[in-house]
């Protein structure tokens, strides 16, 4: 099959498109300023920006993968939001892909996603979904939880968050997550653009056409093999380092405050919207691995990818 992949030279990008080109695919990583230097060499890149219509191109894909995201732990920066890359940007994909004939679209969202959720970037997720489900495309939502590997940001930022010895965290860092390993995402999203699980790939014919389409019209909330709080990740992330860490909670509503102060300083990340983030889980309400004939003993956890080194 013919598949591009926005954002497909970013942190989740790279890997789905060296699973695909793995897989026999003839995969196109499209970014705002492109580079190969981390593709396979069958992997073609090209400029476009979701967010500018004009230039986006997909004439002659089978498949769209759209990973364009703005990461929910930090604060965006200038005239960029969440809404003008999630929402605004979904729209073009949806729209440029119904023009150019794409089958199939791939949206990944989030844990949460929800136009009224607490967060601009789960409203924003919330919104995109909207507009994709609306459209006549043939389309699969993905919502992991947060995503860990190399060059990935989960990890390095809980260490910001939490320095080592002694951390004070909002709410004690009880908040709940299921990190779930990148190339174990890379391989779900596989599965999702060929329309099989993971013990039956054969189904695509010779042209590229899909002839499985046991994922169109899904949603699947995805996550990793366990439960683990922010404060037992950070402690994972500084043990790996030879540290301790000693979580002091703050209360949430002195975390609000302070956050809200901080909020018109632009060279400070964090604020009130990843505060808020922080009163919810990101946990999968019921976990769909088994879409993919997965189980949790399958994926790596997040102490065994820490540990090899």
């Amino acid at each position: 099959m013919r598949v591009l992949v926005t954002g497909g030279t970013g942190f989740i990008g790279r890997h789905l498109c060296a699973e695909l080109d793995e897989r026999g695919h003839d995969v196109t990583a499209l970014a705002r300023s492109p580079d190969a230097s981390d593709l396979p060499a069958g992997v073609s890149v090209v400029q476009g920006d979701v967010t500018d219509r004009a230039s986006l191109d997909f004439e002659g894909q089978d498949v769209v993968v759209n990973l364009v995201a703005l990461s929910p732990l930090f604060q965006p920066t200038g005239d960029t939001t969440h809404e003008s890359v999630h929402l605004d940007g979904t729209r073009n994909v949806v729209s440029e892909a119904t023009d150019a004939g794409v089958e199939r679209l791939v949206q990944m969202s989030a844990l949460g996603a929800d136009p009224n959720g607490p967060t601009e970037y789960i409203r924003a997720k919330g919104k995109a979904e909207a507009v994709v489900r609306e459209s006549d495309l043939d389309w699969t939502i993905v919502r992991p939880s947060v995503v860990f590997g190399d060059g990935g940001e989960f990890v390095e930022f809980t260490k910001k968050l939490t320095p080592p010895y002694l951390a004070p965290l909002p709410g004690g860092g009880r908040t709940r997550f299921q990190p779930i390993h990148v190339e174990d995402v890379a391989s779900i999203l596989a599965d999702v653009v060929e329309g099989t699980s993971t013990g039956n790939r054969d189904a695509s014919s010779s042209d590229g056409a899909v002839e499985d389409e046991r994922h169109v019209g899904e949603t699947y909330e995805i996550g990793g093999p366990e439960v683990l709080t922010m404060a037992e990740v950070a402690k994972l992330a500084h043990r790996t380092d030879g540290r301790s860490v000693t979580v002091v909670p703050i209360p949430m509503a002195l975390a609000k405050l302070g956050s809200a102060a901080i909020d018109p300083v632009p060279f400070i990340p964090f604020g009130s919207d990843q505060v808020r983030s922080l009163e919810f889980d990101n946990t999968t309400r019921e976990n769909d691995l088994g879409a993919f004939d997965l189980s949790e003993d399958d994926l790596l956890t997040l102490e065994a990818y820490l540990n090899r080194g």
